[in-house]
């Protein structure tokens, strides 16, 4: 259920001054500064996110003290980890290990929890929460079985989206393909597309491929996959692009990530195992192929058997051709690379 916006407050207003410094907030084992917050400047937020607010700058500075000298009054609270639930639009997906979260829940066991998460009030479950951001730590006190410190918020669902991006771009360790599966889960949630560009920090051109890709390839699929986190949009569209047009590819895709030896491999192997599955395989031998110049005089010829490539060209051309094709190969694998997703 899409949950009413509350009140005046604007986007930036909500989440401005609540900005995180570096040390717990990424929730993975990297601590360096665990002094207390106050003091610390406001994190900068992103142009997208400005440009959705669609409000002046006076008014937004005006609202964001107004909130920072609430939360300075309030400060925060200590919640049962088992009244609150995830974030209705989940932005991750699991990784293949789970030793940072470990080394977190030792971290928190250790000197305890120095970063609170931040939650909203449950929009249908009276005395419930959902998580902002902050799901790690969440986590990792709920499996502790101690109380987590939370700042609580009124939050729509369009402002709560916004919030998880202002602190996903602030830490950039999203993959490409988990931000198209938040853009997908947005859209099936009904949030407006300024919304989901402000959450993501994107233009129409890049929300437009995100979408592509999870219109191309079943949710399930993906999730399979994984998080992939060395694999990049161009080859995530190439493999999108294959399964639209070769009916029987996402088939071989699917047969090769269910394979016990797919189970196993890490999610960027996945990826490429997939890959390669919906690409048609080339005939070992294609014999011989005339070169011809531009009048129709036959100057060469070239064989082709698996993966050995013969050019021969007449003596008159022998050697400008072959300085030619030195220089231009380090480009025509480059536009290789391209066709093949890899650029």
């Amino acid at each position: 259920m899409i949950a009413k916006r509350s009140g005046r407050k604007s986007i930036l207003a909500n989440f401005g001054a609540f900005s995180q410094p570096k040390a717990e907030a990424s929730d993975s084992f990297v601590p360096k500064d665990h002094s207390s917050r106050s003091g610390q400047p406001l994190a900068r937020v992103g142009a997208g996110v400005i440009g959705a607010t669609q409000r002046s700058l006076a008014e937004l500075r005006e609202e964001r003290d107004s909130l920072r000298a609430l939360v300075d009054a309030g400060g925060g609270s200590e919640l049962d980890p088992n009244l609150i639930d995830p974030s209705p639009f989940p932005d991750r997906l699991p990784d293949d290990s789970d030793t940072a979260f470990e080394a977190l829940k030792k971290l928190i066991l250790d000197e305890g929890q120095k970063v609170p998460i931040q939650v909203r009030r449950h929009p249908i479950s009276e005395g419930r929460y959902q998580v902002v951001y902050g799901h790690r730590r969440w986590r990792a006190a709920l499996e502790l079985g101690i109380k987590v410190r939370a700042t609580v918020l009124s939050l729509s669902d369009s402002e709560l989206v916004v919030a998880q991006g202002i602190e996903n771009a602030a830490r950039q360790d999203l993959s490409w393909i988990e931000r198209a599966l938040f853009a997908w889960r947005m859209d099936a949630a009904g949030i407006k597309a300024r919304d989901v560009r402000a959450a993501l920090s994107i233009d129409d051109p890049e929300l437009a491929r995100l979408r592509s890709v999870c219109r191309a390839l079943p949710v399930d699929v993906i999730e399979t996959i994984g998080r992939a986190p060395r694999v990049g949009r161009p080859r995530w569209v190439a493999l999108a692009y294959a399964v639209s047009e070769d009916p029987s590819a996402l088939a071989r895709v699917q047969r090769t990530l269910s394979s016990d030896k797919g189970l196993l491999l890490s999610s960027d192997e996945r990826f490429k195992h997939a890959l390669a599955a919906v690409r048609k395989p080339q005939p070992q031998s294609r014999g011989e192929k005339e070169i011809k110049g531009p009048a129709g005089r036959v100057v060469g010829k070239a064989t082709f058997s698996g993966g050995d490539i013969k050019i021969s060209i007449v003596t008159e051309y022998a050697s400008a051709f072959s300085n030619f094709v030195e220089e231009e190969l380090p480009r025509l694998m480059e536009r290789f690379f391209v066709r093949e997703g890899e650029g």
